[in-house]
């Protein structure tokens, strides 16, 4: 390979640190400026790896010692029609700027992730799925169509009606098949700034999902909250949270609440504390004592508080729970964490999920965070949906129990595919090869392979994520 200016060389981290890369990152700002670094990569025979925001937990975004395509810079809104609710944006477009740039009209996104930072090119490229995902499905399903300029120059204009191939394959696709250079969504139509927001804990894994299913015909969202350290009768105890948008005429002042400015996440704690510091409060709480007592007041608090004390909070309020303390990953230093989510059909979840909890204390490796919530299926070529539940688990990583880690995960990918469940290349940091094809199924995996072969033959795309779950499983 010939050598590329050693000015591009960066080391680029997963959002979960514990995973990073030497790359040589390039920025452009133009399609034209995407024609040459993909002429760049010809020349000295290195992959292309695109990169929005940064914010995948592992390997999805690393490129090691290739060319890291970093697409933050093409981030315009090049058309809004606040009749209509469609935008047209470019892929470094936030999930924060489109719906700072269009609450005030009276639209918010079908879908939005936990965070407000990641692009929506990326968003795209891994159909990130929200708190709704039962009721609206993923973000795919609210792209009209994109641009995708492939490895050699040449734009597609992807729609359902127009290479429909491609479409359900992008979306999914991770970035393996071409840069989407220009996207148009659909949003949602809401009559206020604020949702009807009701805490509901619950005791057990089994009244979790008893909630869930007594309450889905009803929510426009809901989450649940779970301590992984509870164990016997209180396993997988913890907090649901459902969410209502209000309906025309029940804000006195509409106006008022989808202002920008009312929905902005406070910067300080109680006024004085700035939560740019937060995280440095956290650090001596980040070990498994810590974190048990963390869990354990959390759920008194919200059983102290009991069902039905409904109250109002602001859509990124409720949307964005992982913006409410900036950099709080960094508490999980210095190894950083990664975030086991598994997606199981509705007839085994429960057993799977009660399974990987106590498999987790067994180890002693207790994941500090899980959340849950209900998916149904969707068209996308290389989808994690199912119609059932997933379970996203956050595992601290220390050096010395790294090893245990991953079998622990292997042990947990095995219930999942025993089940029929799958698992989201956002998020993995752990899975082998071999569970692709088996969650996605051998015809998926090869329809994948044919479509790379259209749109890059020479295979200039590739990531760490591709070249350690898809490249060993190519077709000879």
């Amino acid at each position: 390979m010939t050598t590329l200016p050693a000015e591009r060389l960066e080391r680029v981290e997963g959002w979960g640190m514990a995973s990073a890369a030497m790359g040589y990152v390039y920025r452009p700002s133009t399609v034209d400026g995407l024609c040459a670094i993909f002429d760049e990569a010809r020349r000295t025979g290195r992959p292309i790896g695109l990169r929005g925001a940064g914010r995948s937990y592992g390997d999805a975004a690393l490129n090691a010692e290739g060319i890291v395509l970093d697409l933050t810079r093409m981030s315009r809104i090049l058309d809004w029609n606040p009749d209509t609710g469609t935008v047209t944006v470019e892929p470094g477009v936030t999930v924060q700027q489109l719906w700072q740039h269009t609450i005030e009209d009276g639209w918010w996104p079908h879908v939005v992730p936990g965070t407000m930072f990641p692009t929506l090119g990326g968003a795209a490229a891994m159909n990130i799925h929200g708190k709704n995902n039962w009721k609206v499905g993923p973000i795919g399903d609210h792209i009209e169509e994109f641009d995708l300029m492939l490895p050699s120059g040449e734009v597609k204009t992807c729609s359902r009606a127009h290479h429909a191939d491609l479409f359900h394959a992008a979306i999914s696709g991770f970035g393996m098949f071409g840069v989407m250079t220009r996207l148009t969504l659909r949003l949602k139509r809401v009559y206020s700034g604020l949702l009807n927001v009701e805490p509901i804990p619950h005791r057990s894994l089994a009244h979790l999902f008893d909630i869930f299913e007594e309450r889905l015909a009803r929510a426009d969202y809901l989450v649940g909250w779970i301590d992984c350290f509870a164990e016997g009768d209180g396993l997988g105890r913890g907090l649901v949270h459902q969410a209502n948008y209000l309906a025309p005429g029940e804000d006195p002042q509409p106006a008022q609440t989808l202002r920008v400015a009312n929905q902005e996440l406070p910067d300080t704690l109680f006024g004085v504390v700035p939560k740019s510091l937060m995280w440095r409060f956290m650090k001596p709480f980040a070990n498994n004592p810590g974190m048990r007592l963390v869990n354990f007041a959390k759920y008194l608090a919200g059983e102290k508080a009991g069902v039905g004390q409904t109250h109002h909070q602001s859509h990124a309020g409720f949307a964005f729970l992982l913006d409410y303390v900036p950099h709080w990953q960094f508490s999980y230093k210095p190894g950083g964490l990664i975030q086991y989510q598994s997606f199981v059909p509705a007839a085994h979840a429960q057993e799977v999920f009660s399974a990987q909890l106590r498999l987790a204390q067994s180890y002693g490796i207790v994941p500090w965070l899980g959340v849950f919530k209900r998916h149904r299926p969707d068209d996308f070529l290389m989808t994690h949906a199912v119609d059932g539940y997933s379970l996203a688990l956050d595992f601290a990583v220390r050096e010395s129990a790294r090893g245990g880690l991953l079998s622990l995960a292997a042990e947990m990918d095995r219930l999942v595919l025993d089940a029929g469940g799958r698992f989201y290349f956002a998020k993995d940091s752990a899975l082998h090869r071999a569970s692709v094809r088996d969650a996605l199924g051998a015809d998926r995996v090869d329809k994948f392979f044919a479509l790379k072969a259209e749109c890059d033959p020479e295979t200039l795309l590739q990531t760490n994520l591709y070249r350690r779950l898809l490249a060993p499983l190519k077709p000879a």
